[in-house]
């Protein structure tokens, strides 16, 4: 009975609490509570800034109660963003977490984005502090972004550093470098020397990990020693694990373990310090109390306290606290359960429909491939028309007047040929399936052969190309030669483009090398039209090519850029771009090589041409193809390399065929009426498995081409092809299959 009186007294003082709470406030009582809380923060604040940890939260807690009190977001937030801070200090990582949380929650009621950012920033920097670097990029990035609205500059440059420390402690280096960077430059113009001996110090470890041992070491040592000169403690203490490893790097032993034992003496007594400012009993002092959200503790002196003249007061006190404690946990336990009744019928929703958007998903994924098979199966084939004959044409000496047309129409194929391969270029980059290729080449000499290529290949435009290496740079290098070239004829073909009666400047220059190890720096430069900053940022994009008018009056498929960035990533590399509308644009990469010895100039085979006639006689390919027009062009094809060939139409007659007579080779087309090229295959190499047999096919899918291997075809030549590269594959496999000498 006696308990029943206590809770219905105590549900009664919550009701007349409550009623306080809901009274309004004059302008002057409002302005005196706001002066409050404001004095309670600063005095919060220096007590914090004097090791006094448990003062300060007595302080804060005292400012939360009058701020929740009047109802103020803005002040609430603030309180809620220094209580924090103090917590994230006491390594108390999961209250610290919840009471940003809570900042952020009040702040986003009310137009401070400064305020906002630094809940922001703060949130990341407890994730930071638990090495929950993918929880702390992501909230560095939102802080950014919003002390770059608020105009904060400082703020920015300081978050965009914490941002760069965790891609440097997840090992992902190109973001890390990024910010580093960023960082020196803007904080050398800002004396900001914080900033500076940090981005210095984590820059250096990178590079003498990365690229240059010397170098590396060099820009670490410049960070440690502003942050020695200047007494940054918090720069100074990961600064001599940092030279204690490039001293591992460069064999110094002895200096290694000198920085070693420093570090671990530095820290040693850092953490003696904060362990006396963070003993266990003054933790459990002024952590909370019932007007906040954090559980109540028990005081160590406990025993101590039995023995006073106060004993009787004090466990009557603890023991109403008791009773009420219990009354409140057993209306929160059936809220509880209520609410957990609730939320488990809503995550029984949420995973029944997270099983459906799987199931689309997937969907989704399978219908992209197929269309993406089909698509290209119906633009190749008649690309493989158009340009079959086109060149056939060409070669049979057409009257002077044909030539022009014939050559547009060349032109036409060629350019519809390239949106198709750009389309399914940038669909492989976003799977993640390029495969890089390295092999040794003449850089020097590649680069040469793509400028008079293109030199060739422009019609109106009138653009000198120019090609400046670096006369102290190797010229043999071992990197993946065609992604280079893509790279490298997108960029300087898009400069052609933009510019009109003017000048590229291809530039190779050295920006760093140890021993055989290199990092090149490649620039294309124009004097075009230029690109604005507002496009700029997206140019990277795929489809992203200005506007409609550009698109209309330059042409191009807007994929080119999207292709080089995703080709750069792939090969290690960055990209940046520096423009200006009418003057020009600057596109700079770097990406790692590895210098290789002299390469042998291969001479051009000449594949069939030296060939007896008894041994091509030798020589018998069935056409398997249902396109009239694409057998017509491929017999043709075959005639020119004095190889006699027979067509049939469908699969069923391939394999009837294959059994009738003699072939040496087989180019069997993939999708035709019947039975399709895969299963007339399978027929065959039941049979024979001997058989060359080519897939002519327009499909160029990854997940395809691994089908057409498995089923057994000798190699897979997409349509449309090169002649000279028809012609090597079919001399490589007649050679191994020893057919020809």
């Amino acid at each position: 009975m006696k308990s029943l009186k206590l809770v219905l007294l105590f549900c009664v003082l919550l009701f007349c609490k409550s009623h306080l709470l809901a009274q309004e406030f004059t302008t002057q009582e409002l302005n005196n509570f706001k002066s409050q809380v404001k004095n309670l923060l600063e005095k919060g604040k220096n007590s914090k800034e004097t090791d006094q940890y448990y003062q300060a939260r007595k302080d804060f807690d005292d400012a939360l109660k009058i701020a929740k009190d009047i109802k103020e977001n803005k002040i609430t937030g603030a309180v809620y963003y220094q209580i924090g801070l103090l917590l994230l200090e006491m390594e108390e990582y999961e209250e610290a977490e919840l009471s940003f949380r809570k900042a952020i929650e009040k702040q986003e009621l009310v137009d401070d984005k400064n305020s906002l950012a630094k809940s922001y920033d703060g949130l990341a920097d407890n994730f930071l502090a638990q090495f929950r670097f993918d929880s702390s990029k992501k909230y560095y990035e939102i802080a950014k972004d919003l002390f770059k609205e608020a105009g904060n500059i400082d703020e920015e440059l300081y978050t965009t550093l914490k941002k760069g420390i965790a891609h440097y402690k997840q090992d992902e280096f190109t973001y890390a470098l990024e910010a580093f960077d960023n960082c020196i430059k803007n904080a050398n113009q800002k004396k900001d020397l914080d900033i500076l001996s940090a981005a210095y110090l984590y820059k250096g470890h990178i590079e003498s990990r990365l690229i240059n041992l010397d170098s590396g070491a060099r820009t670490s040592y410049k960070g440690y020693m502003i942050a020695e000169d200047n007494n940054i403690i918090e720069v100074l203490k990961n600064s001599f694990i940092v030279i204690s490893d490039i001293e591992a790097l460069k064999g110094e032993n002895e200096k290694a373990i000198y920085y070693l034992k420093k570090h671990i003496r530095y820290n040693d007594s850092l953490d003696a310090v904060k362990n006396t400012k963070l003993s266990t009993k003054k933790r459990l002092e002024f952590l909370s109390n019932n007007e906040t959200e954090y559980q109540i503790e028990k005081i160590e002196n406990f025993e101590e306290l039995k023995n006073t003249k106060a004993i009787n007061k004090v466990t009557t006190l603890l023991s109403i606290a008791l009773i009420t404690i219990l009354s409140l946990f057993t209306i929160s336990l059936y809220k509880n359960n209520t609410i957990r009744k609730k939320s488990n019928s809503e995550l029984s929703k949420k995973n029944k429909e997270l099983v459906i958007a799987k199931d689309k998903a997937e969907q989704a994924t399978k219908a992209k491939a197929n269309f993406l098979s089909t698509v290209t199966h119906e633009l190749r084939t008649p690309l493989y028309a158009v340009t079959g004959l086109t060149n056939i044409l060409l070669d049979e000496e057409p009257k002077k007047e044909q030539i022009h047309h014939l050559k547009s129409l060349k032109f036409s194929g060629d350019y519809l040929l390239t949106f198709i391969n750009d389309i399914l270029e940038v669909n492989k980059i976003e799977a993640q399936k390029v495969d890089v290729e390295n092999q040794p080449f003449n850089l020097k000499q590649n680069i040469q052969n793509i400028i008079s290529a293109l030199n060739n290949a422009q019609t109106n435009n009138s653009v000198k190309i120019s090609l400046d290496y670096d006369k102290d740079l190797p010229e043999t290098f071992i990197s993946d030669q065609v992604k280079l070239s893509q790279i490298l004829i997108n960029l300087i073909g898009n400069s052609i483009k933009f510019t009109k009666d003017g000048t590229i400047w291809v530039r190779v220059k050295k920006q760093s090398h140890k021993k055989l190890k290199y990092r090149l720096l490649f620039e294309v430069e124009d004097n075009g039209i230029g690109i604005s900053q507002e496009k700029q940022d997206n140019i990277f994009e795929s489809f992203s090519q200005g506007s409609v008018e550009i698109n209309r009056k330059y042409g191009g498929t807007g994929l080119g850029l999207s292709i080089v960035k995703g080709l750069i990533d792939v090969l290690g590399g960055t990209i940046n771009i520096e423009s200006e509308i009418d003057k020009g644009t600057l596109f700079y990469f770097e990406i790692p090589m590895l210098k290789a010895d002299k390469v042998e100039e291969q001479t051009a085979e000449n594949y069939f041409r030296n060939i007896s006639k008894k041994e091509l006689d030798k020589i018998n390919v069935l056409i398997v193809e249902d396109n009239k027009i694409n057998q017509m062009i491929t017999q043709k094809i075959l005639s020119k390399m004095n190889i006699s060939s027979s067509i049939v139409d469908n699969g069923e007659d391939a394999v009837i065929a294959a059994k009738q007579y003699k072939y040496n080779v087989i180019l069997m087309d993939i999708h035709m009426p019947g039975i399709s090229g895969i299963e007339a295959t399978k027929q065959i190499r039941a049979f024979n498995k001997d058989l060359i047999i080519f897939a002519l096919t327009a499909v160029t899918l990854d997940d395809k081409i691994k089908e057409f291997k498995e089923t057994g075809f000798t190699n897979i030549i997409s349509k449309p092809f090169k002649q000279d590269v028809f012609e090597k594959i079919l001399y490589t496999e007649l050679t191994k299959a020893k057919i020809i000498d």
